[in-house]
This record gives C-alpha cells, sequence and structure tokens, in this order.
C-alpha cells in the first residue's frame, strides 16, 4: 500500500462522527512497485494513488481527488490527505462519490458509509446512524440541503437530521461486474430543471413532483444494464449501458453506437469538452469521440496509454482530465501527461 508521513495539518475539532479527527496529513512517496499497466515506473513513487476512482472540482475551484488511499484536496498546489475520513475500525476507504452541496459543504461517498467536510469539521456517517448501507457508491444534493445516496442495497434520502429509505423497483444483478446486486443505485443525477435521476440494475428512473417513471421502458432502452447517465451542455441526456451509448434528445432516442462499435463491457466514464465533443470509454480500455456527426477512435500510444479510465473531467480551466487505474492525468496536445502529488497542476 501507499504509505503517508505523520505531517499532519490540523483542519478542526472532532465530532461524535469522527474516526480520529478532521485533519489533513501531506503524503510521501510511495514504496512499491505498480502492477504492468505500461506507465513508466518513474512516475510510480509519486501518484496520488494507484487507483484514482473519481475526481471533483467545487465551485471555488478546488480540486477533489477520490482514491483507493481516501480522499485528498489540492491546497496551494500541495496535495493533501483528508484523513478524519475513515473507516470504523480506522482504516482508510475507497471514495466512490465526491459532491457539493449549496452551503459549501463536501459530500464523500466511500466503502463505509458517507462523510461530510465542512469549516474544518470532518464527520462520518454509517448504518449505525440509520444509512441504508455502508457501501455506498453515487451521492446528489438538492438546494433545500437534502443529500440523496446511493448503496448496493437501494437509495435513502439524508436531510441533516434522519436518513429515509427510497424505494426503487428491484433488478437483476450485473454479472459483467464485479460487485453488483438487485438493489445497486449506480448514479444519482440531478438535471438543470432539478429533476432527480436514478441508474439502478433495474434501469433508469427519473423523479419529479414526487412521482417516479421507469425511464428505461419509455424510452425504448433495450440494454438490460444501465450504468449511468450524463446531461451536456445543451441538456441533451446520454445514457450509458452494456448495449451503447444513448442520445436523448425531443423525446428521441437513438443509440449511436449500434453497428459500429461491438459491445463487450458497454459504456463507461462520459464528459463534454468545451468544444461541445463527447468523450466516452467503450469496453473498459478503448476511449473514443463524438462530435455529433461522426465516432473517432483515440489513439492511444504503448508509452504514453493513460490509466484504466474510471471518470473524465473537463475542469473550469477547460482542460481534461481522466483518472482511474494507473492515477491521474490532463490530456494535452494529444498526449496524456501523468499528474502526481507533485504536479503538474
Amino acid at each position: 500500500m501507499i504509505w503517508f508521513c505523520l505531517v499532519t495539518l490540523f483542519l478542526g475539532g472532532c465530532s461524535k462522527q469522527d474516526r480520529g479527527c478532521g485533519s489533513e496529513t501531506q503524503t510521501s512517496p510511495a514504496t512499491q512497485d505498480f502492477p504492468n499497466t505500461g506507465i513508466p515506473n518513474t512516475f510510480i513513487q509519486n501518484l496520488i494513488s494507484e487507483v484514482v476512482r473519481t475526481i471533483y472540482q467545487d465551485k471555488d475551484g478546488v480540486f477533489w481527488f477520490g482514491t483507493q488511499n481516501g480522499a485528498f484536496r489540492l491546497a496551494n498546489d500541495s496535495l493533501v490527505l483528508i484523513d478524519g475520513i475513515k473507516a470504523e475500525n480506522g482504516k482508510q476507504v475507497t471514495i466512490k462519490s465526491i459532491v457539493e452541496a449549496a452551503d459549501g459543504t463536501m459530500w464523500f461517498g466511500h466503502t463505509d458509509g458517507i462523510s461530510s467536510v465542512k469549516d474544518g469539521e470532518v464527520k462520518n456517517y454509517d448504518e449505525s446512524d440509520g444509512l441504508l448501507s455502508n457501501d455506498v457508491w453515487s451521492l446528489e444534493t438538492e438546494a433545500n440541503g437534502n443529500l440523496w445516496i446511493g448503496t448496493i442495497k437501494g437509495v435513502c434520502l439524508f436531510d441533516g437530521k434522519a436518513f429515509k429509505h427510497f424505494k426503487l423497483p428491484e433488478g437483476k444483478v450485473d454479472p459483467k461486474l464485479g460487485i453488483s446486486s438487485t438493489t445497486m443505485v449506480n448514479t444519482i443525477h440531478k438535471d438543470r430543471n432539478g429533476n432527480l435521476w436514478f441508474i439502478s440494475t433495474a434501469g433508469l428512473f427519473s423523479y419529479a413532483n414526487g412521482k417516479l417513471s421507469h425511464k428505461s421502458k419509455d424510452l425504448g432502452i433495450e440494454a438490460n444494464f444501465v450504468h449511468g447517465l450524463f446531461e451536456d451542455s445543451k441538456g441533451r441526456f446520454w445514457v450509458t449501458s452494456e448495449d451503447g451509448l444513448y442520445l436523448l434528445e425531443d423525446g428521441r432516442t437513438v443509440n449511436i453506437t449500434a453497428g459500429k462499435i461491438e459491445m463487450d463491457k458497454g459504456i463507461g466514464a462520459i464528459a463534454e469538452d468545451n468544444t461541445g465533443t463527447i468523450w466516452f470509454v467503450c469496453n473498459q480500455h478503448d476511449l473514443y469521440t463524438y462530435d455529433g456527426k461522426e465516432l473517432h477512435k483515440f489513439q492511444k500510444s504503448a508509452d504514453n496509454p493513460g490509466p484504466v479510465i474510471f471518470e473524465i473531467l473537463e475542469d473550469q480551466e477547460k482542460r481534461l482530465w481522466f483518472v482511474g487505474y494507473g492515477g491521474a492525468f490532463r490530456l494535452e496536445e494529444g498526449q496524456f501527461v501523468s499528474v502526481t502529488k507533485n504536479g503538474p497542476w
């Protein structure tokens, strides 16, 4: 594993939900070799983490990285571990979702529940507090402060005081995923109109005006398993699934990859750049772009493969980030640049 030095910056007081203390710890170099992914060994000792699951940029431009070694914040060009986010047994957690609330609270979904960071205080919540499951996969917030939590056992709502179970139809276990269940919720998305979308092993659902609708059936999405939902700058929805990438526009649904890309693992990460081009991952390893007319496969090279991509983000400076197995990278002049704990930022 990656070891951390004991240089600690105090964030604030401990609360009764704190595991350890709300603090940030600067990282020291990794000490072990990295599995063979094509990444030069010279990069290994400075990786943010062997696996970066998610990346988030808040409204103030601060970057947050969710990794298999916990949550990190980029502060004044220094990468800082939020070591107050811990499992109940004191071990580090894998961060799988990050979201910012309207009041600036940062929320983290992970392998031992959820955690918040606000005004220097770290709070942790788990099943003992009423959370539906400690295995959290997705988060979304509303303007009123409500936090929606997608877990392996379904969805629950946290209003800051109590957790309430929100019932979704039960689906099927996805045999292509290492972890799955009949109630697993992969993604929760709040669209620009304030409507909620839930993506589970039962399909795609919308929730508006107190009404839950099974959109997979309504829109003719044939896939047994839907992976995610992305809303682009034009307000169009893109649905990633096991049998391709669907575009939802003007009440019509089109699988833009049908007959053009052979599906195995289906569509994964997806994002849009400042030109309106859609970037997405297919079959876990292949990176494609779609300019509205044609699909193009991004040609990786043996000496510049980038990560096995879990998530794509365009930041406030219009730079594309790719994170996953192998760390964090930016795409610059057609090349993947490894971003380590020392940058380049």
